[in-house]
């Protein structure tokens, strides 16, 4: 028998290894950390796919080569359809200046064609995505988080938080009244961030430690490439030493993992921002903490909570889709549970409100105040039942019973397989199906290949080409950074790496979705598949899946020497 469960990407790692029931488990949660490593990465131009489409309108044929700083109309193009091999070299008595444009417009055509009309749309935000193959069929038991997996809240939600734990600084720690005029910036900030709290610094860190240059921040303004790299000891590698440990709770630079995280971010950018506007000199430590006491004093002391009861249709989404998922389950003869850090009560009123009085006839068990993650490695503190109105009972627990709620810790050993819900998933993936997005990243990579080939050639003229190329590279890569957030980019990627937050989230799920609804495209059976993924000596084939998902290149001969 085996067992699968849902949580929310960031929010903890829930796992096990066989003992206890014997049941191969898996957890779906608010998603442990971040995106594919097989996922396009960010790097388009902009207006390229206007530019295209104004000229399909037009009954014209589409440009050799697209507006930017390294377009030359002047320069000699290559009779259409020839292919690069056949370009004469300077050897051949072409001057190099010449030959390089050349090259460069001929794999601008090269690109325009390898991605026909239509070829977009290929990702579905609604799929489900696979890091490790697992088969539902095998799947008897499901296991769900509670916020930001079966409750979907709204981003005024991130507004109440952030003002309230912002007059709590004033009023409680008599930070100053000139803090009022900072309102929540909901796009300001991303999940999966690093911060340096001696240094001040909110920043994207990739898979390899490596801070992506032009996503640091200190306060609400950006700290130069050049600074950052002097900042750490010349480099953009920050040691395994100065990291935090794998759940971001070291002394000196923390992550922000779960949702509830962009306003604590979005509050500690803004009072810096204040500091340093108004030349007010602060401990770095102490700033920390007291933002993150404030945020958490909003959670602790049920502030949230209240605000949720109060008004359920205001801050609860999607009610309809969860209890569609939990009694097509049912009806399917699964078996369910919920374990959530939230208390009984708090639970009990948004399960009402999504699915009915008779929820809890859903599951077989649920779990309140569970204190997750250690709620799965943490063998001291026994369960403790709870009554109907989440009083605590005192006697002792020797089995599980379906439909009773209990609290505190166990140590789990069931070989779980996890799911993670990252609703982030969905506005990107609507961004990498668009044509601007697609044509760019495809000729990012051609251009990238064209420099590496291309930098034989070191007389003045060609280096100056070269330097244009780079430049024209680099502006579309920041182009392509912003169409996702202009001052972090995607969750999912940094130029060309993983960001730390996709390497726990390929780490610790098995699948992964924007929300549990996903799961109603599936049939019960349905066994999830991994694409294989390309590392950078399969380059041939790494050009061809990234250009164009699952199909195949007519143009794949042409496209090998560029790597």
């Amino acid at each position: 028998m085996a067992a699968v469960g849902f949580k929310t990407a960031g929010s903890g790692l829930w796992k096990g290894n066989g003992a206890g029931l014997q049941l191969a488990a898996a957890v779906f949660c608010q998603s442990c950390s971040s995106a594919a490593s097989s996922g396009p990465g960010e790097g388009r131009r902009a207006g390229w796919g206007q530019q295209r489409a104004q000229h399909q309108s037009a009954g014209q044929s589409p440009p050799q080569s697209v507006p930017g700083r390294a377009r030359r109309a002047a320069e000699p193009s290559p009779a259409a359809g020839s292919p690069l091999s056949s370009q004469p070299s300077p050897a051949e008595g072409a001057d190099t200046k010449s030959y390089l444009w050349a090259r460069y417009h001929e794999m601008k055509k090269l690109v325009y064609d390898l991605l026909p009309p239509g070829v977009c749309n290929l990702l579905n935000p609604a799929a489900i995505y696979a890091n490790n193959e697992i088969s539902l069929r095998d799947v008897e038991i499901y296991g769900f988080d509670y916020d930001y997996t079966l409750a979907q809240y709204s981003n005024l939600l991130h507004s109440m938080i952030f003002n309230t734990a912002r007059d709590i600084l004033i009023e409680q720690y008599k930070y100053p009244e000139g803090l009022k005029k900072y309102d929540y910036l909901p796009g300001f900030a991303i999940r999966g961030l690093h911060y340096d709290v001696q240094k001040s610094l909110l920043m994207k860190i990739d898979a390899f430690h490596y801070v992506q240059l032009g996503t640091a921040y200190r306060g609400l303004k950006p700290v130069p490439d050049e600074e950052v790299i002097e900042l750490y000891g010349g480099t953009q590698h920050i040691p395994l030493y100065q990291m935090s440990d794998f759940y971001g709770k070291g002394p000196s630079i923390k992550q922000f993992m779960d949702i509830f995280s962009l306003p604590e971010m979005t509050l500690l950018s803004s009072v810096i921002d204040y500091f340093i506007n108004h030349g007010i000199e602060f401990d770095q430590v102490h700033l920390y903490k007291d933002i993150s006491d404030a945020i958490k004093d909003v959670h602790v002391k049920g502030m949230m909570y209240k605000w949720i009861e109060k008004d359920m249709e205001k801050y609860i989404l999607h009610g309809d889709e969860t209890y569609a998922v939990l009694n097509r389950l049912v009806n399917l003869n699964k078996k369910l549970f919920l374990i959530t850090n939230s208390p009984f009560s708090f639970v009990d009123k948004g399960m009402k409100h999504m699915v009915g009085k008779n929820w809890r006839d859903l599951f077989d068990m649920v779990i309140v105040q569970a204190d997750k993650p250690t709620f799965f490695t943490d063998r001291r503190k026994p369960f403790r039942k709870l009554d109907d109105k989440g009083s605590l009972q005192w006697d002792k627990i020797n089995k599980l019973e379906k439909g009773k709620i209990y609290k505190q810790d166990l140590m789990l050993r069931h070989g779980w397989r996890t799911g993670a819900i990252v609703p982030e998933l969905e506005p990107e993936i609507r961004i990498i199906n668009t044509e601007q997005y697609m044509h760019s990243l495809t000729w990012q990579q051609a251009l990238t290949g064209l420099l590496e080939r291309m930098q034989m050639y070191q007389d003045a003229e060609s280096k100056q080409v070269l330097l244009e190329w780079m430049q024209e590279r680099q502006e579309i890569r920041s182009l392509s950074k912003n169409l996702f957030n202009p001052q972090f980019g995607s969750i999912f990627r940094t130029f060309h790496n993983p960001t730390y937050f996709s390497r726990r989230l390929i780490r610790f799920s098995d699948i992964y979705m924007a929300s549990i609804s996903c799961l109603l495209n599936y049939d019960v059976n349905f066994t999830f598949f991994p694409r294989r993924t390309p590392l950078q000596h399969e380059a041939p084939l790494w050009m061809d899946q990234l250009c164009t998902g699952c199909m195949k290149t007519p143009f794949l001969e042409e496209m090998v020497h560029i790597r």
